[in-house]
């Protein structure tokens, strides 16, 4: 093996610590997170449950949520069956909720009282989203509300102010904006300061480079979603990794996901993995992740 390269042992049990620490808000967190959303695809509840609580256990305080995170699939249910939400598995695991845990979620997109997707609440609308956050999660504020866009074009400053206002009642802390360009970012900073910016972002999907070296440049958190599937999204990563992923891999001995994490937390002290899964031993895997330091060799590969 290499000089230089470390295999990554799960039995040494690695926590979210190997990864780093960020201030996002005014809470310190690690690193490495956990993403909510391939929870409810989980057809065994109770192993919802326990991936959950194993994260927790292992150190992650950055849970990464929203309530349109809905069966099957993360998104909107089938008509088949009773729904299942991510934000009542984390109340079911967790609460009540450590002091160190912050719980970041979405509003946006939702289901209407009527079972309708809406794909972009109004500002009117955000209140009603708000308390179904704070009702589902059974907190009287939210830790982190990020503003979801659907469109990377349209203006956000009345949908901002509206959860501003929110913040300023004390239902939320801290407020951030999701699939966003710089403009929108910039526009959104106008009204009220933005924790962070939760972008799709991956070795094989880097539309927003320029926006994550201003975000680090300015103190802050930029937290990628879609870091380990990239391009494939929903679908999970591609079955052709690329060559330079395998080859790292294989010189590390992780794996490809492992890989593209570490590279993920290699873009910016202030980036931030919320690594989704509904598996125990993936979790592992995600989790030590953020113990694999990549060389400049290896850096340069992926270029």
């Amino acid at each position: 093996m290499p000089p230089g390269h470390d295999v990554i042992s799960v039995a040494a049990v690695i926590t979210a610590s190997a990864a780093g620490t960020w201030k996002l808000g005014d809470q310190t967190v690690n690193r490495m997170g956990f993403g909510s959303m391939r929870l409810t695809a989980n057809p065994d509840r109770g192993t919802a449950l326990r991936v959950l609580r194993k994260a927790v256990e292992l150190g992650v305080n950055h849970i990464d949520t929203a309530a349109f995170y809905v069966t099957p699939g993360g998104i909107i249910d089938s008509g088949t069956g009773p729904r299942r939400y991510a934000t009542d598995l984390i109340r079911e695991a967790l609460f009540p909720y450590g002091k160190d845990l912050l719980i970041a979620t979405k509003v946006g997109p939702g289901l209407l009282p009527s079972g309708e997707w809406e794909t972009a609440a109004t500002p009117a609308r955000l209140r009603a989203q708000v308390e179904e956050n704070l009702s589902r999660l059974g907190v009287d504020r939210l830790d982190l509300v990020n503003l979801r866009l659907t469109s990377r074009t349209a203006p956000v400053a009345a949908r901002f102010e509206a959860l501003a206002a929110l913040r300023d009642e004390g239902l939320i802390r801290h407020l951030g904006i999701s699939n966003a360009t710089l403009a929108q970012v910039d526009e959104a900073a106008a009204v009220a300061p933005v924790a962070c910016v939760q972008n799709s972002f991956a070795v094989d999907l880097r539309r927003d480079t320029d926006l994550v070296r201003t975000l680090t440049g300015r103190g802050i958190a930029f937290v990628p979603f879609f870091a380990i599937a990239g391009p494939g999204r929903e679908d999970g990563a591609p079955a052709a990794a690329g060559h330079a992923v395998r080859e790292i891999a294989a010189a590390h001995g992780v794996t490809g996901h492992q890989v593209r994490l570490a590279w993920t937390l290699h873009q910016g002290e202030n980036v931030l993995a919320i690594p989704g899964t509904g598996d125990e031993q993936h979790l592992l895997d995600n989790i030590a992740a953020g113990a694999l330091r990549l060389t400049d060799e290896d850096l340069a590969l992926l270029i």
